[in-house]
């Protein structure tokens, strides 16, 4: 279904799509697969910092008994010397089977895709996309609530330049789920993104309060002030600490309801929280292997 595909935005996706890469997930989490890649290389293309990301991409392909070649940062390529995205890209496409990439530019994943043959998966391009993070956030809220239909989600934060929340919304839609957006309105989820929910007639609410969706959502998905993002660094010091999640927040909570973060946090989640029985952002982290395993493998074709 998806062999020799790239992986760029989830907007590209279907449900069905969606629910056969998390079926792949469960099948990877219960199945060996140390040569399911024997023989083949990653690329790991990363022009902008990350840990989890560029690592469990790493891990995952390694577990798949592949191997990873790559680099983490502009300052140790040629692009240091002028070389476009499209020549490094070209030329990287030589040395690899399939490319995992970041850039801190919107698009640059979908100009990748368009200059190759081999696949390209979109490890987030600026404040666009980050499908792979969505795909683990599904697979964590279905392990964690035994479905992904119908369910209530607040994402909380910085909902403007957060690529994260605008996969996971429209991912989210699909499966019919009603959304609070929390956040101030200078950093409120996007035209774009809510002209999608209204096209397919999902249900969804604003609010700058987090108490005001404590006891109504069975996932609480914080994020953080992104520092990097803002074209404003007085704006950012205005709106860094404008939520902060407290254990005693979580007093009234719904019955069952997890915190989720795609990590790193700063401060937006005190670490009291992290004892609770609500708190599910660390497991959700250690979810990006068997996701990108099987991501990996569905796109290279060797697992279907």
């Amino acid at each position: 279904m998806l062999k020799n595909k790239d992986l760029i935005s989830i907007n590209d996706t279907t449900k069905e799509e969606l629910r056969y890469i998390l079926d792949t997930i469960k099948k990877i989490e219960e199945m060996d697969c140390s040569n399911l890649c024997k023989g083949k290389i990653l690329g790991t293309l990363f022009f902008e910092p990350s840990t989890r990301t560029r690592l469990s991409f790493e891990s995952a392909m390694k577990r798949l008994g592949g191997s990873v070649i790559g680099f983490s940062g502009d300052g140790s390529t040629s692009r240091k010397k002028g070389e476009s995205l499209y020549d490094t890209i070209k030329t990287v496409e030589g040395y690899c089977d399939i490319i995992a990439m970041r850039h801190p530019v919107d698009g640059s994943a979908r100009l990748a895709a368009n200059s190759v043959i081999i696949p390209i998966i979109n490890g987030g391009d600026g404040a666009n996309q980050h499908p792979t993070q969505t795909l683990l956030d599904l697979h964590t809220i279905r392990k964690s609530h035994g479905q992904v239909e119908g369910l209530t989600i607040a994402m909380v934060g910085d909902l403007k330049y957060g690529r994260t929340v605008h996969s996971l919304a429209i991912a989210m839609s699909l499966f019919n789920a009603t959304i609070y957006f929390v956040a101030p309105q200078q950093l409120q989820m996007p035209k774009d993104i809510l002209e999608v929910l209204d096209q397919r007639g999902i249900k969804y609410y604003m609010t700058e309060s987090i108490m005001d969706v404590m006891d109504k959502t069975d996932i609480l998905y914080m994020t953080r002030i992104q520092k990097e993002r803002f074209p404003d660094p007085v704006e950012y010091e205005k709106m860094k600490n404008a939520y902060i999640l407290k254990k005693e927040m979580l007093t009234n909570a719904k019955s069952g309801l997890k915190v989720m973060h795609p990590l790193p946090r700063v401060n937006e989640i005190s670490e009291d929280v992290d004892d609770a029985e609500h708190a599910h952002y660390f497991q959700q982290a250690h979810y990006g292997i068997p996701t990108r395993m099987a991501i990996i493998a569905l796109l290279l074709g060797v697992l279907e």
